[in-house]
């Protein structure tokens, strides 16, 4: 662990955290944020898509609405700003609330990069660079390159050392994250087999970098609960069979191993797929059902290999339901059963 880095379990506060941002309105930030909280959630995360929600303006209401909790930027795209501008917003943050923030920058679905025509020809290389120039000026050190990114005399006026994490799905870029991060957040979808395999290509990194320090995994997760089980599961499915339609030529579903039966069910729309993928599916890449089932399914993913769990409430309509039902009946079972779980 990084020196001053806050987390859940570092804190003994709750190793179940909630995601904010991206289906979650602008307007509803700020509730969202002082009732996680207000419940016992032991972090928030401010997602940021492209063409949602702001993540810095957003991470920066979150950290206004709330005292003391953790508050992970993330995450934020390495190609959309200039490392220098993504710098200089992580030290007024991390200045204005100090050990609170908890940045993570990543590439980003190709797509988006596309439309804004800033697509990387290495995006190992690209993200790779950016973290480590957005470290060096953090640390107040002066910079003058000419990569992926240009610096020419490039220093902080006010610098401040913060963690750094990335938001990674393929094996190569979970390598680097090993190697120059100090922790991973890794994205909704991901099943407890998907974790195990993401900690083993991290530990590949960290190994190479003669690394030994704990390398923190936050794992962002769909979340319905509700005392019906199969009511819970409709629920989510509309906005699993979005992010899915959104990753089908990811790495990540590549990983998942469910990729070419994922294109051919999602070429009429996310809606057909909403309806026509395996229930295994909802099973596997979401924390949905009754409060017991809700309890498992975050245990499974500590138990392969999550520090954090990260709820994503869908859909966002019913997020002031799912978090007060997920504070009063969830998280204060998470880890009752659980042995050997650190």
């Amino acid at each position: 662990m990084h020196d001053g880095e806050v987390t859940a379990t570092s804190s003994g506060a709750s190793p179940v955290g909630l995601v904010l941002g991206s289906i979650l309105a602008p307007e509803q930030l700020r509730e969202a944020a002082t009732a996680g909280e207000r419940l016992g959630f032991g972090q928030l995360w401010m997602a940021e898509d492209c063409f949602t929600v702001g993540g810095i303006s957003g991470a920066a209401a979150v950290l206004s609405s709330t005292s003391s909790i953790p508050v992970g930027l993330g995450i934020v795209n390495a190609m959309i700003r200039h490392p220098a501008l993504l710098a200089m917003e992580v030290a007024t943050l991390a200045r204005m609330y100090p050990d609170r923030l908890v940045p993570a920058i990543g590439l980003g679905l190709p797509d988006w990069l596309r439309q804004l025509g800033v697509y990387p020809p290495s995006p190992v290389g690209a993200v790779s660079e950016c973290v480590r120039s957005v470290r060096a000026l953090l640390a107040g050190e002066e910079l003058s390159a000419h990569g992926h990114f240009h610096f020419d005399r490039v220093q902080l006026s006010y610098p401040i050392e913060v963690p750094l994490r990335m938001g990674v799905m393929g094996p190569r870029m979970l390598a680097v994250s090993g190697e120059i991060a100090d922790g991973t957040v890794l994205s909704v979808l991901a099943s407890p087999a998907y974790v195990t395999w993401a900690r083993e290509r991290i530990a590949e990194g960290a190994r190479r970098a003669g690394r030994s320090d704990h390398h923190a995994v936050s794992t962002f997760t769909l979340f319905a609960v509700d005392e019906d089980a199969g009511r819970a599961r409709e629920m989510v499915r509309p906005v699993l069979a979005f992010f899915l339609d959104t990753v089908k030529h990811s790495t990540l579903v590549e990983a998942l191993g469910i990729g070419e039966e994922l294109r051919e069910l999602s070429a009429d729309g996310p809606d057909q797929l909403a309806m026509t993928m395996p229930d295994d599916w909802v099973e596997d890449l979401a924390v949905a059902g009754d409060p017991g089932e809700c309890v498992r399914k975050i245990e499974r993913l500590i138990a392969a290999g999550s520090d954090t769990v990260e709820l994503f409430p869908a859909p966002p309509e019913r997020a002031s339901e799912l978090i007060e039902l997920a504070a009063a009946k969830v998280l204060p079972n998470v880890g009752r059963t659980r042995v050997g779980v650190t």
